[in-house]
């Protein structure tokens, strides 16, 4: 019985080992895959909020769930960014007081101030060109609870979404395109106001959310290799033993 035993582990060991070997490579594959594109820059809309005159914060939600009270500011900023390194912030600040110090505020309604910034030339997409006037501010005055993007469509129509409910056009600008992948991963390079901050966890929600994330980071597929190659190597002492 123990003989018998022992010549199942054997026959299990090889194969063991080999479907271990198998879905190594098979991720080894998937990791050479997701690398470049892990690398890339993406050009997108990504969203701020700013609660009571706070400096600017990237979004943990999108605007189309983010629902900003009386007071607050929220805003937009097209540019090229990185998922893994900075994105850049608006460049006027939510100053909610200079935006919307002249609207008085009516029952069953907030008052939110909204920024949109278009970015540089160095941003747009081929083939396009920012608006002349690069920021656009208006006060939003909407019921009270109102979405950011309700609030953006007051000030900044036309916009446009893809399929999956990103935020690809503010103003009709880009005409064209929704957080595609790009070489260039630098952005505009500003400092100061218009400066990087670490951007949100999960941009697809921002930008709408964005920075989309395409799907498990390189470390996270690269720690995956790391076990399964753990576990093959246990495998085949174990069959040695045997």
């Amino acid at each position: 019985m123990d003989g018998s035993r022992g010549h199942g582990a054997r026959r299990r060991g090889p194969r063991a080992a080999g479907a271990a070997a198998g879905a190594l490579l098979t991720l080894a594959s998937v990791v050479a895959a997701a690398a470049p594109a892990q690398a890339a820059g993406y050009r997108y809309w990504s969203f701020w909020e700013s609660d009571g005159g706070k400096p600017w914060a990237y979004a943990t939600q999108g605007p189309a769930t983010a629902r900003p009270a009386d007071g607050d500011a929220i805003g937009f900023r097209f540019a090229i960014s990185s998922g893994t390194n900075d994105t850049s912030r608006p460049s006027a600040a939510p100053d909610f007081t200079g935006i919307c110090g002249g609207v008085e505020k009516k029952d069953g309604t907030k008052r939110v101030a909204v920024v949109v910034d278009f970015g540089g030339p160095a941003d747009a997409p081929p083939g396009e060109t920012p608006p002349e006037k690069p920021v656009k501010t208006g006060c939003a005055q909407v019921r009270e609870d109102a979405t950011g993007a309700e609030a953006l469509a007051v000030v900044a129509k036309p916009l446009r979404y893809d399929g999956a409910a990103m935020l690809c056009g503010i103003a009709g600008y880009p005409a064209r395109g929704c957080g595609e992948p790009v070489a260039d991963t630098g952005g505009t390079g500003e400092t100061g106001e218009t400066g990087k901050t670490q951007p949100s966890a999960a941009p697809s929600a921002s930008a709408t959310a964005g920075e989309e994330d395409g799907g498990p980071s390189f470390g996270v597929l690269a720690g995956g290799a790391a076990v399964l190659a753990l576990g093959g190597a246990a495998i085949w002492k174990a069959r040695r033993r045997g």
